[in-house]
């Protein structure tokens, strides 16, 4: 059987960092392959007052995930978002996020759904459900 292939957001990285059994789950399922953005690695690894035992347990963890760059299907698709949904400053990385589920046919798995309910263009999974 074919591995799900689901796209996570930031948020989900912070739950099994933090521990939260749910996402250490996922992390560890054998019938999901998981993606992010390069933008999640950024914010992550860019978090204020970063000790260099967390940075290390992010870059292990981040080891184990499949990181997408912007490639242009990617630029094209966000700057599609962006023509439909309008400009606005705090969903930048959202509407990236969201451009690459969209261009990779992913679903989007995040506990901000509130971020992402309006983008018809994308697939939003039950967080967490499923995992085996």
């Amino acid at each position: 059987m074919a591995k799900v292939k689901i796209l996570v957001d930031t948020d989900i990285i912070i739950d099994c960092l933090k521990g939260v059994k749910s996402a250490r789950d996922l992390f560890r399922s054998d019938a999901v392959d998981i993606y992010c953005s390069i933008l999640s690695r950024k914010e992550l690894l860019s978090m204020p007052g970063l000790r260099d035992e967390e940075r290390k347990r992010i870059m292990e963890l981040l080891s184990r995930i499949r990181i997408l760059r912007i490639d242009s299907e990617i630029h094209s698709k966000y700057m599609q978002l962006l023509s439909v949904y309008g400009e606005r400053q705090a969903s930048m990385v959202d509407y990236i996020i969201a451009a690459t589920a969209w261009a990779k046919n992913f679903p989007l798995m995040t506990r901000n759904r509130k971020h992402f309910k309006h983008i018809k263009e994308i697939e939003l999974c039950p967080v967490y459900k499923g995992v085996k």
